[in-house]
């Protein structure tokens, strides 16, 4: 059974942790939707790359996800932060006890604020972890405390994607994914 993943993305998101983390779950046999919170599908990323969504945040209000995958970048985390329909998909997974997850700014700017992260252990890029309720793990590459999984730039997106495909799929699929990515860099 596939495992259904939202990834939300706005002008300003970080092109390449949005990119790995959709790459690495779909390589997985996650069925990844990618949803735009602005007016349009396609997004300006951070560093001026276009990246078209599959579909808008409101046609993804009333869905399920078994994931929720937040990328950073600025000003795209404050927009992930200022969506209402996904702030409300977000408070729903966590009501819900499904997993939800953010890298670079997107865990203190965008998970924070909504209370998303009270009581859980979470890293985020170097910049932003004195926003961190709790930064006693953010020198922590990943950071997994149930159901929330963060992570803190760039240079750590794949690390948190194949991550994630372990929540969702177990370690052996984490390792399978993770094979050629890994026999490729050399």
């Amino acid at each position: 059974m596939s495992k259904k993943v939202l990834v939300p993305i706005a002008d300003g998101s970080e092109e390449i942790e949005a990119v790995c983390i959709i790459d690495v779950l779909r390589r997985a046999g996650a069925e990844v939707t990618v949803a735009s919170v602005e007016k349009d599908l396609q997004i300006t990323a951070s560093r001026g790359v276009k990246i078209v969504a599959d579909a808008k945040i409101d046609d993804c209000a009333n869905e399920e996800f078994d994931l929720i995958v937040l990328p950073g970048g600025m000003p795209g985390a404050e927009r992930l932060r200022d969506s209402e329909p996904l702030a409300a998909l977000l408070r729903r997974q966590k009501e819900s006890e499904k997993p939800y997850a953010a890298i670079c700014a997107a865990p203190a700017v965008s998970l924070q604020p909504h209370g998303l992260l009270e009581g859980r252990k979470a890293t985020a890029h170097p910049g932003f972890v004195d926003q961190l309720q709790d930064p006693s793990a953010a020198e922590s590459r990943v950071v997994a405390d149930g159901i929330v999984v963060t992570s803190r730039a760039p240079g750590t997106a794949i690390e948190f994607a194949l991550a994630l495909v372990a929540l969702l799929f177990g370690e052996k699929k984490a390792e399978e994914v993770a094979g050629p990515m890994l026999v490729a860099g050399r």
